[in-house]
């Protein structure tokens, strides 16, 4: 676990590997209450019954949306800003879901720090994120995240 003081101390770790995060079961409840509050009901992600007769592994399989949207929580086993009082999102650049995430797999989540940038009253940090799936060859998701932290 990379921990630093202020914002400005990830300045020391561009270029670096942060880490990588504990592995986290993608459960179908995890899916279907995010099916929920997106609105998204697509077969392929809620139907288990249709899903073990139709779709490959006979699984139903986790909205991309869903894998982005674990960053945050997995990223707290892999970096920490003590003197943080808060950060938000800001966006991603070059966002791709490569690989689809079933029900019941175990994902982990792979950061770099690409780069720091000054903002007022912070930084503006972009990591490369990489989602793995346990067992799987390719990642389910990778991505430059960006994110501010003001301290």
């Amino acid at each position: 676990m990379v921990e630093v003081e202020t914002p400005a101390d990830m300045d020391a770790y561009v270029g670096q590997s942060l880490g990588t995060s504990d592995w986290l079961m993608v459960t179908q409840e995890m899916i279907d209450r995010f099916a929920e509050a997106t609105g998204d009901h697509q077969w392929i992600h809620v139907d288990v019954n249709r899903a073990q007769r139709e779709m490959p592994g006979g699984t139903t399989i986790a909205h991309g949306y869903l894998t982005l949207s674990l960053i945050p929580a997995l990223s707290q086993g892999i970096f920490r800003i003590r003197g943080r009082s808060h950060g938000v999102n800001y966006g991603a650049n070059r966002l791709r879901f490569t690989h689809p995430v079933s029900a019941g797999a175990r994902v982990r989540l792979q950061l770099s720090l690409v780069a720091s940038e000054s903002i007022e009253g912070g930084r503006r940090l972009v990591q490369a994120a990489v989602i793995e799936i346990e067992g799987a060859a390719r990642p389910a998701l990778v991505a430059e995240i960006v994110s501010l932290a003001y301290g």
